[in-house]
């Protein structure tokens, strides 16, 4: 009896002792630097807000955040990264719309499963999109842009972050309910697709604000139409006024980390993020970069995510997309 009891005492003995060095490294959580991994290339959008955020939690956690960008492969690559990571706190990702909200509804199997791969943390941001061409295209308007796809099918190309991205879908939409038709060049990101636009390799792209703004206000680009009227190009017209509605389009800017993170380090994480886009200094950041904070709780952002995933499920199936 008395080895017996012993044995059954030093699992128990282990288990206070794990259980208590879990809340010790919570307690003290952050002691090192927190990784960001960006699962697209820099200069896009999502870079643009993981790089504020990486400021301002450096800032309030007052510990070193750092952003890592992983292009590739539809944001897989960088979503399986995080979603292998050790679910300790230091390893978060931010992420446009293709790695948690399209890619589980348009592929079938995927090296990571969306929904228990991941801990949501913040929904972060929306940005409204923004049809910019080459000044060397003869399109002004967002209908000669359309007249010029329907003329000649195919002639114009474009370029998108990612072939699942709402920059590509959303061209995709327009192509349905225009009868137009486009040339598609899906880039790791639209840092990339933006070098090759400036430069005239492809005709337009239908952007995030945070790269497109500096280059339309420069006269390097022009701004045909936008899903949103914006302070920022407030003459340039949505595209339901230009007369081509394609919907509640816009890009996410989200925020996630490994299962298995621990439920305070997720809601610590929730509570400075929406802190911090309310103070003046990262709100006008915000503002700048036409981002438009989304705030709620963790739980919150998991119910969004299954409603949208939902409604891009009907779009996707109406205007009949399928992997190019």
């Amino acid at each position: 009896m008395k080895s017996t009891s012993r044995f059954l005492v030093m699992p128990l003995a282990l288990l206070v002792a794990l259980q208590a060095g879990h809340a010790v490294a919570q307690d003290t959580w952050p002691s090192t630097t927190i990784k960001i991994i960006v699962p697209s290339s820099p200069g896009g959008g999502t870079d643009v807000y993981a790089r504020i955020l990486a400021f301002g939690l450096t800032d309030s956690l007052k510990q070193q955040v750092v952003v890592d960008n992983r292009p590739g492969g539809n944001a897989m690559i960088g979503a399986q990264v995080v979603a292998r990571a050790a679910p300790d706190g230091y390893t978060i990702m931010v992420s446009a719309s293709p790695a948690l909200l399209l890619n589980p509804v348009i592929y079938k199997n995927l090296p990571y499963d969306a929904d228990k791969d991941f801990a949501p943390i913040s929904a972060g941001v929306i940005s409204p999109l923004l049809f910019v061409v080459h000044p060397s295209v003869p399109a002004r308007t967002l209908g000669e842009l359309v007249a010029i796809g329907r003329k000649e099918p195919g002639k114009l190309n474009f370029g998108s972050a990612q072939i699942t991205s709402a920059t590509s879908l959303g061209v995709k939409i327009l192509e349905h309910v225009s009868g137009a038709k486009f040339s598609h060049i899906p880039y790791k990101g639209l840092g990339q697709a933006f070098q090759n636009l400036l430069s005239g390799q492809i005709a337009f792209v239908l952007s995030d604000f945070p790269i497109a703004l500096t280059h339309v206000r420069a006269g390097r680009l022009i701004a045909l139409a936008g899903t949103h009227r914006t302070k920022a190009l407030p003459d340039v017209p949505t595209t339901e006024e230009a007369g081509f509605p394609i919907g509640e389009v816009n890009a996410s800017f989200m925020v996630a980390a490994p299962a298995g993170t621990p439920a305070p380090i997720v809601h610590r994480l929730n509570a400075e993020i929406n802190r911090l886009m309310k103070t003046p200094a990262i709100a006008e950041k915000l503002e700048a970069h036409v981002l438009i904070p989304v705030f709620g709780t963790p739980e919150e952002f998991a119910a969004r995510l299954k409603s949208q995933r939902a409604m891009w499920t009907d779009i996707i199936a109406r205007i009949g997309f399928k992997l190019e």
